[in-house]
């Protein structure tokens, strides 16, 4: 990585909090350190000093992640390691979001093998990424867990296997596939196309278009809602495989 590069340079400034087709965002190819609006290279992967958190969805990108620092005030770098993580896989989280997305969410799936990116907090870091996925709210949809080891293996690039990680898993569930399986994440537009085509009574809510759909949903709250409740009611919603961590 050059050092010093803007994240525009380097392809990551998307932010899906504003334009949510853009969702989950683009994902850095290597590790780095997110420092303001620029990617530095790490002198480190492991920072015992701080908290690991893998992502599944747009955490991973650094525009993203810088929006929502700076929505606290918050300024100091955060390190984001790539990694190669077995035993998780990215589900579709079973509610509409306020920002107009339909958001990925961590499965429990053995067979599963991800290149996915973690991130380390300090602890104002992690306390505004658990207020923007309303896991410090009862009824939240996103809950922070620890991941079981060895059931999920996150291994770093240079074969640094981590003792401990968490990760925001939905408390409600994911979305199914027509085998009743957690359905994966195909990336917003293709998602909510597929969602849409599936739901008379989801596109007479939110449109026939993921243009209007994500207009629709970032205009009402209570649309959201509505939209959220409808996946239960078709019988959309399955299991993450996670529920029992959510009380550890």
């Amino acid at each position: 990585m050059e050092a010093g590069a803007t994240l525009e340079e380097l392809g990551l400034a998307d932010v899906p909090r504003e334009v949510p087709l853009a969702y989950p965002g683009a994902w850095p190819r290597e590790s780095g350190l997110l420092a303001g609006d620029r990617m530095l290279p790490l002198d480190r992967l492991v920072h015992p000093e701080r908290t690991p958190v893998l992502c599944v969805g747009s955490n991973a990108c650094p525009g993203q992640l810088r929006h929502k620092m700076a929505t606290f005030g918050i300024t100091a770098p955060v390190p984001m390691v790539r990694c190669r993580v077995t035993g998780l896989g990215v589900g579709v989280s079973a509610h509409i979001s306020r920002m107009g997305y339909v958001s990925a969410a961590p499965v429990h799936c053995a067979s599963a093998v991800r290149e996915l990116v973690v991130i380390w907090l300090d602890a104002r870091q992690l306390a505004a990424i658990d207020a923007s996925e309303g896991a410090t709210l009862p009824d939240g949809h996103f809950v922070r867990v620890r991941l079981p080891v060895p059931d999920v293996r996150i291994e770093l690039e240079d074969g640094t296997v981590l003792p401990e990680a968490f990760a925001y898993a939905n408390r409600r569930g994911v979305l199914r596939d027509g085998d009743g399986l957690p359905r994966e994440h195909p990336g917003q537009r293709a998602l909510i196309t597929e969602l849409l085509l599936d739901s008379a009574e989801l596109r007479r809510l939110f449109g026939d278009t993921p243009e209007e759909f994500c207009a629709r949903a970032r205009a009402d709250a209570h649309l959201c809602v509505r939209g959220t409740r409808l996946f239960a009611q078709e019988d959309r919603v399955t299991r993450s495989g996670l529920e029992h961590l959510f009380a550890h």
